[in-house]
């Protein structure tokens, strides 16, 4: 896993949390998710833009307003963050400097109940550990993702999740 090592108290991440953080940050799983709709090529087809359970998760990254890719990315789950009044330690984790803590009910407000369950399903653990363990890692994550207080790309934070 390398670059989150030491992203975390404790040093490092669970196989699920990585899968959660990949949805959740680049919203779409890393790790071949994507690769059976591009395998099956429908041409015929228009492509379901119906809120239906087809695309989900595996769909392209731009326009997922259902699915996880709604979130759109790190910049998007900062503005969800900001939104529910955990701005501030959003921007800590993003400046240099000391991370501030949330607490996982914090995390699932911001995030939404249904985003939880979605993240929870797809790593394969309960929603209360999956936002007990997110509300632990993210803070150290987003820190090392930004570490001159920008940004990064959805395509950069993938390559950074798969390295």
């Amino acid at each position: 896993m390398g670059l989150f090592d030491d992203a975390v108290p404790g040093g490092n991440i669970s196989k699920p949390i990585m899968i959660a953080l990949g949805a959740l940050l680049v919203g779409k799983l890393l790790g071949g998710g994507g690769s059976e709709a591009e395998k099956t090529p429908q041409p015929n087809q228009p492509t379901n833009t119906g809120g239906g359970d087809s695309g989900g998760l595996l769909g392209d990254l731009g326009g997922l307003a259902g699915g996880l890719g709604g979130l759109g990315g790190l910049g998007g789950l900062l503005g969800k963050l900001a939104e529910a009044g955990q701005g501030s330690v959003a921007d800590s984790w993003v400046k240099p400097g000391q991370n501030e803590p949330i607490a996982p009910g914090n995390l699932e407000n911001a995030l939404g109940s249904q985003t939880i369950s979605d993240l929870a399903r797809q790593a394969g653990i309960s929603e209360q550990e999956l936002l007990a363990q997110l509300s632990k890692v993210l803070p150290g994550v987003v820190d090392k993702l930004t570490p001159q207080g920008q940004i990064p790309s959805q395509a950069q934070i993938a390559a950074l999740l798969r390295s």
